[in-house]
């Protein structure tokens, strides 16, 4: 099984098909989740770490007075993100979001969606998120999360379990990545007990907020 610090090379193998593969399983959903996070941030230089095929910097990056800048540990991800954002005032850097190769209070916003599961050593990162923010600067996480209710709970696992792999497999010749993603989303805290950890890595003002019932969480801590 694929472990975490593995995964830039799990995630160079599907970058081609990444996009497409989580636009079925997410039945385009997953796009009104990032645009809940653009909505909500403000103006200034933003980070987006794990930016992979650059999604979300690219739907920052339509909103007035926002630079962005991308930075991705898979060279695979950052190939197809060269390529969906050229011309635009977007900065790709290839680096580690447990390492930031970035000055301190450099950025107004940091964000990240869907990658901070995949981080080895969770709590470095969000240190580091703190770091390079400004004072006041906000911290914007979006990631997958287990239903409260024990119906859509079932559910959902019974997808995670079943489906994911089989369709993410079909889709993108790699089901074993698709069986590493599944796992990763159960096995990662959510709610309460991930708030816990932005909160100790300096973070104030944190929130949590349920999407789609659930199935995925958007925290937010201000600096």
């Amino acid at each position: 099984m694929t472990t975490k610090a593995e995964s830039p090379a799990l995630f160079d193998r599907i970058a081609t098909t990444y996009d497409t593969v989580n636009r079925i399983l997410s039945f385009g959903i997953d796009g009104l989740w990032r645009r809940r996070v653009v909505h909500r941030l403000p103006q200034g230089n933003v980070l987006d770490l794990a930016c992979g095929t650059g999604e979300l910097a690219l739907a920052i990056a339509r909103k007035e007075g926002i630079r962005v800048t991308g930075l991705d540990l898979s060279e695979g991800m950052l190939e197809v993100a060269r390529r969906r954002t050229e011309g635009q005032s977007i900065t790709l850097i290839h680096g580690d979001a447990q390492q930031l190769p970035l000055p301190d209070g450099s950025f107004d916003a940091t964000t990240i969606a869907f990658g901070i599961r995949n981080v080895p050593d969770v709590p470095a990162a969000l240190a580091e998120m703190h770091r390079v923010l400004r004072p006041g600067g906000r911290t914007f996480i979006l990631e997958f999360s287990l239903p409260a209710n024990r119906v859509v709970r079932a559910l959902h696992c019974f997808y995670l379990r079943h489906v994911l792999p089989r369709v993410g497999g079909w889709v993108s010749g790699d089901r074993e990545a698709y069986r590493y993603l599944n796992i990763t989303i159960e096995a990662f805290p959510y709610g309460e007990d991930f708030l816990d950890l932005v909160r100790e890595a300096g973070f104030s003002d944190c929130t949590a907020t349920p999407l789609t019932m659930g199935i995925a969480t958007l925290y937010e801590g201000r600096r």
